[in-house]
């Protein structure tokens, strides 16, 4: 259990419903591969806990929220990676807890670590570890090596297209064009 010092709240029910790929209220974080949010792994992060793992990734170096999911899938070998609609939603607590700064860069927020969250981490610092020790685990039990490769390659071609879909405004002629663009990479990966 680790302790939120901006209210003295403690954050817990480690590992609650653990193997059900479930938060707290039953919904689920992030994405898998095992689908709907579960993968044979249990559950990743407990509540509270993805917001230690990624102010310690900001006190590493400042990052965008494209970064922070990367870096999590990365430290994984691919077997979760958490949704934008989980990563921002944090980035703007840990803000608002003083944790964090974000500044623009161009179209992005590059977020760096506050004195506050270099505390808050510091304070919690057995917590992170532990956590940043089980992600080293999935990610040797998921096998990393060369074929991390392919599921970074995958999750990229995943991400980016929800991403554009986000964005709106697909002519015809451009849902055409990312239509078979996948259908053409799912053809020479088929033939590989």
């Amino acid at each position: 259990m680790y302790h939120d010092n901006s209210g003295g709240r403690e954050f817990g029910r480690r590992f609650a419903r653990r193997g059900r790929g479930m938060d707290e209220d039953g919904g689920h974080h992030g994405r898998s591969h095992g689908g709907g949010g579960r993968h044979a792994l249990g559950r990743f992060f407990a509540h509270g806990d993805l917001r230690l793992v990624i102010l310690n990734l900001i006190a590493e170096k400042p990052r965008h929220g494209y970064d922070i999911i990367k870096a999590i899938e990365g430290a994984v070998s691919g077997a979760y990676t958490p949704s934008p609609g989980v990563i921002y939603p944090t980035l703007t607590l840990l803000e608002d807890l003083g944790y964090v700064t974000a500044t623009a860069d161009g179209a992005k927020k590059l977020h760096a670590i506050t004195e506050e969250g270099s505390a808050f981490l510091g304070a919690n610092r057995a917590a992170v570890d532990a956590l940043l020790a089980r992600m080293g685990e999935a990610g040797a039990t998921r096998g990393g090596g060369r074929s991390l490769a392919i599921w970074r390659a995958m999750e990229n071609l995943k991400l980016a297209t929800r991403m554009r879909m986000a964005r709106g405004n697909l002519s015809d002629d451009q849902i055409d064009t990312i239509a078979a663009a996948i259908d053409a990479a799912a053809t020479r990966v088929e033939k590989t």
